[in-house]
């Protein structure tokens, strides 16, 4: 199965750029074993709409088109809900158990994501209750991508 980490906006050269691409080595090398193919980063340019709402739906569109038609995603949103890494790698395991060709992950932009575009996440997770910015919501992202292959593996990585 394909993972997709899609983000509005572009990441900064810098310490956590370098952090996303570690763990997305990391769950390479471990990802081939369970059926995970590397993860792709796709980045989307933020909209320039002046409305708010404008620019989330021009950034749900752009999203739709690298998702793909009916492709499952989760969205990350600080309306969403906090699971453990634990019940990530579930949902991971289970797109994949039941034949997802990809499976999106998605960091809205500013602004956050189109309300209409959340509805339609097979989940809607937060990173905890406070606010995180893009580029850290990325290295979250990805090291819990990381943990999620770990658990999956039964790699020692994650301890209960």
């Amino acid at each position: 199965m394909r993972l997709l980490l899609i983000s509005i906006g572009r990441a900064k050269p810098g310490p956590e750029r370098d952090l996303v691409a570690r763990y997305f080595l990391r769950a390479a090398a471990i990802g081939r074993g369970i059926g995970l193919q590397p993860i792709e980063l796709r980045e989307i340019d933020e909209s320039r709409a002046r409305r708010a709402q404008d620019r989330k739906l021009e950034e749900a569109k752009a999203i739709r088109m690298v998702l793909g038609s009916g492709a499952p995603f989760i969205a990350c949103d600080e309306i969403g809900k906090a699971v453990t890494s634990a019940d990530f790698a579930a949902q991971l395991g289970h797109a994949r158990d039941n034949g997802a060709a990809a499976l999106g992950l998605v960091i809205g932009g500013p602004d956050g994501l189109d309300p209409a575009f959340r509805a339609e996440a097979r989940l809607v997770l937060a990173f905890g209750a406070m606010t995180w910015p893009h580029q850290l919501a990325r290295v979250l992202a990805a090291e819990q991508i990381y943990r999620a292959t770990t658990i999956l593996s039964g790699h020692p990585y994650h301890r209960n």
